[in-house]
């Protein structure tokens, strides 16, 4: 019995993953389709906002869904858990406790334009990318690197990496609850990300090539089993990157 159902717990997983990476995939192709024609060099948004928040989400599913699995499958398998032991396990939660996550970066999306929109309105013609806006740029992607080796880094880097101990300390019951606690996960990853997706804004978050890029780091940092070594990476590879933009910035511009 015991192996039967470790092997349907397994299966849970995998298909969390399988449903995910489908997910996933859709996302992409729908941010390519909604991307084509548009702008996409170093600084340039969406300006308009609900088509900005629709891209974003689209973006955040598109990037985040594979490197999320974890998390969402062990809770998943939690509620598998739950449902064969007689206690409530509401029908439903993991992807009431996904869209809670996406809730979180959406709300992370909107800060992010917020502030795109202040810094533009100041009408600085030093953020134009070819009278010093690399600069900012390559500021930004170096202030990325250097959280890298952050405490706070670690702390959130810690959490998305090993899920089980806020699953089961923030366990929260029924649809909202799951909620609750997709949002609250969100928040960790948020915390984890938001250096890379302020890279990712100084370099172009309308560039599908960007995109796949930060995705790649964010799944480095979070899946590979050799934590010191991802972590170290990634922030080689935003170092190197903010010192080509400094000394480079034509080969950015397409």
């Amino acid at each position: 019995m015991t192996a039967l159902a470790g092997g349907a717990r397994d299966r849970t997983r995998l298909a969390v993953l399988a449903l995910l990476l489908v997910l996933a995939g859709v996302a992409w192709v729908t941010t390519a389709a909604r991307m084509d024609g548009m702008e996409s060099g170093p600084g340039m948004y969406p300006e308009e906002l609900g088509f900005y928040v629709s891209a974003w989400v689209a973006m955040m599913a598109a990037m985040m869904f594979p490197s999320v699995w974890p998390t969402v499958g062990l809770y998943a398998r939690m509620q598998r858990e739950r449902r064969e032991r007689g206690l409530g396990a509401p029908a439903g939660a993991a992807v009431a406790f996904v869209g809670g996550y996406l809730v979180t970066w959406t709300f992370a999306g909107l800060v992010a334009f917020a502030l795109l929109a202040a810094a533009r309105s100041l009408g600085i013609d030093g953020l134009a990318w070819e009278r010093g806006g690399h600069w900012v740029a390559a500021s930004v992607i170096g202030l990325a690197a250097a959280y890298e080796l952050t405490p706070l880094k670690d702390a959130c880097l810690r959490r998305c990496r090993s899920p089980l101990g806020f699953l089961v300390s923030g366990w929260r019951e029924g649809h909202w609850g799951a909620l609750r606690m997709g949002a609250g996960h969100g928040g960790w990853c948020a915390g984890c990300c938001w250096g890379l997706m302020a890279a990712l804004f100084a370099l172009g978050l309308m560039s599908l090539g960007w995109m796949l890029l930060v995705a790649v780091l964010i799944a480095i940092e979070k899946l590979l089993p050799w934590r010191a070594a991802a972590t170290g990476t990634v922030t080689a590879a935003l170092l190197g990157l903010g010192i080509a933009v400094a000394a480079a910035p034509g080969a950015f511009m397409g």
